[in-house]
């Protein structure tokens, strides 16, 4: 297994004082169950619970008392009990909404322990189970791969030390545009990196890619009970892949007759399972970012991985020149929105673009990321001579004097006028592969 960054976000969570137990939340196949095996193994003990499994989930279910079911699960396992910390991971936990609400007794009864849960459909059991202990547990994200874990799963571990320096990326540019073309061709998920770091051989990961999708499609039962609606969450799953990117109607999505209603609510199904997200729009430029669920939202998927295989354009992509050219520009636009969620661990975080207002004229700039009290424009953009127009209008209807350009260029920085306002402000222009550390970057330079 590579090293993947979520492990030392667990190891802070194992630091704190006052920790709760911790849910770790993904879509199938992000590598949950994997990273806490690995987390495990740094316990005195481990305890693997899968509540798949009958047996173990009736330890959940029968009634007990805590210390007693604990004795159990060790007697189970196999395994003497050592001196020392105790970690216990109950995966696929919402197999047992019983399992789900003790998470509050192991908080008020056994804070010694260490106590990890994880399920993909985990929110469903959440709207149905009353005795969700709320206020009781901790969240943590798993996602796809980034960047620099991809790089990394390759061997290059060298050029991490270098990718964010804005002098020595310039020298090893070409080398690290590669890298990233590569990954927009594989993707994140961890299966299939692993997978073409082991061959370096795009039709090696071809099966694995089937699986996910099998798989997805599969858990459509696990979603839905309701003909209807499983009809619609299938046809997503089915057809949504060529939507990457783009804005969507409700109504009669991707040319089919499902209602909005429907749809509405097959696209909720699956943002709960952390498939896909419906980006939506706002029109401030102030923070908090506050989006228009009222208006048309960009369809971003998990993985860019995943779309460019299901869409059957990993062919485009390997022979482009620049990545902007494919799709006009959405397969580029889509990476750069699945970077973003790495800048953060925050369940909660969601992105968004900008529009401008009725009575402006039109403008879009692709998204906008709230960072040190602004909101911050970024416009994924393919030369030096780009047009950036609504982007220069997001800066003139806002208290902001710093924009990001996403490109295939090197790094740059350029200090701009726009062009109605005159108004002064910095515009960094960032190679893809340094989207995981925009932040660092602008706070430094800025």
């Amino acid at each position: 297994m590579f090293n993947r960054k979520i492990i030392n976000d667990l190891q802070r969570w194992k630091e704190e004082e006052g920790r709760k137990p911790l849910i770790v939340r993904g879509a199938r196949q992000v590598g949950k169950t994997t990273l806490i095996h690995e987390f495990g193994s740094a316990f005195d003990n481990y305890l693997y619970a899968n509540l798949e499994n009958p047996e173990t989930r009736r330890l959940f279910e029968i009634e007990m008392p805590l210390n007693d079911r604990i004795k159990l699960l060790f007697a189970q396992s196999g395994k003497p009990r050592r001196d020392g910390d105790t970690l216990l991971f109950i995966d696929e936990i919402q197999n047992s909404p019983q399992a789900v609400a003790m998470l509050r007794y192991f908080y008020e009864e056994r804070p010694d322990l260490f106590v990890v849960a994880a399920g993909s459909l985990l929110e469903n059991v959440v709207d149905v189970n009353t005795s969700f202990p709320v206020g009781r547990v901790q969240y943590l994200p798993v996602r796809p791969c980034s960047f620099a874990e991809f790089v990394g799963a390759l061997g290059q571990e060298s050029l991490l030390e270098v990718m964010y320096d804005k002098d020595a990326s310039r020298v090893l540019h070409n080398r690290l545009i590669s890298l990233f073309g590569q990954y927009i061709v594989v993707g994140g998920m961890p299966e299939v990196v692993q997978r073409y770091a082991d061959t370096q051989d795009l039709l090696a990961v071809n099966d694995i890619y089937e699986t996910l999708l099998q798989a997805y499609r599969d858990d459509v039962e696990k979603y839905v009970r309701n003909n209807r609606l499983s009809d619609t969450v299938r046809f997503i799953l089915e057809h949504g892949w060529l939507m990457a990117g783009k804005t969507i109607t409700l109504t009669g999505f991707a040319g089919s007759n499902y209602r909005s209603k429907d749809v509405a609510e097959a696209f909720r199904l699956l943002q709960k399972a952390m498939l896909l997200e419906l980006v939506y729009p706002t029109t401030h430029t102030d923070a908090p970012i506050m989006t228009e669920l009222r208006r048309q939202p960009k369809l971003i998927w998990l993985d860019t991985g995943l779309v460019n295989y299901a869409a059957g354009i990993r062919g485009d992509l390997i022979r482009a020149h620049d990545v902007m050219d494919i799709w006009r520009g959405r397969v580029a636009e889509h990476v750069v929105a699945q970077e973003l969620l790495t800048l953060n661990n925050r369940i909660s975080q969601r992105r968004a673009f900008w529009t401008r207002g009725k009575g402006g004229g039109s403008a879009e700039v692709d998204f906008v990321w709230q960072m040190d009290g602004k909101v911050i424009p970024i416009e994924v953009k393919a030369g030096a001579d780009s047009h950036l127009r609504s982007l220069h209008s997001f800066i003139d209807n806002s208290n902001v004097d710093i924009a990001v350009r996403v490109w295939w260029g090197e790094y740059r920085e350029d200090d701009l006028t726009t062009i109605t306002g005159g108004k002064r402000f910095r515009l960094f222009s960032l190679p893809f592969y340094m989207v995981g550390n925009m932040e660092k970057i602008i706070m430094k330079e800025a």
